[in-house]
C-alpha cells in the first residue's frame, strides 16, 4: 500500500468515528464555545457563535443503522 493509500484509509476512519460521535463532539464544541464566551465576557459573542456553528457544519451527521445493525445495509445475500 502506498502512503497516498494509507492516508485516504485514515481519513475514512477519523469520518466514521467522527459521524459516530457526533453528539459528543457537538456537545464538546458547545461547553468549549461556553467556556470561551464566560473568559471572554461576551467581548467575542458572534464570532464564537460562528465558530461554533462552523464546526458543527465540519462534523458529518451520525447515520443510522450501519452494517449488521436494524436499518443498514446488512451483508449480501448473493452465494
Amino acid at each position: 500500500m502506498s502512503l497516498m493509500d494509507n492516508l485516504k484509509n485514515l481519513v475514512g476512519k477519523g469520518q466514521e468515528t467522527a459521524a459516530k460521535n457526533s453528539d459528543k463532539i457537538n456537545q464538546a464544541v458547545d461547553k468549549a464555545g461556553d467556556f470561551l464566551d464566560q473568559k471572554t465576557k461576551g467581548k467575542y459573542s458572534d464570532k464564537i457563535q460562528k465558530g461554533k456553528e462552523a464546526a458543527r457544519k465540519v462534523v458529518p451527521p451520525e447515520q443510522p443503522g450501519g452494517p449488521g445493525q436494524a436499518g443498514g445495509p446488512g451483508p449480501d445475500p448473493r452465494p
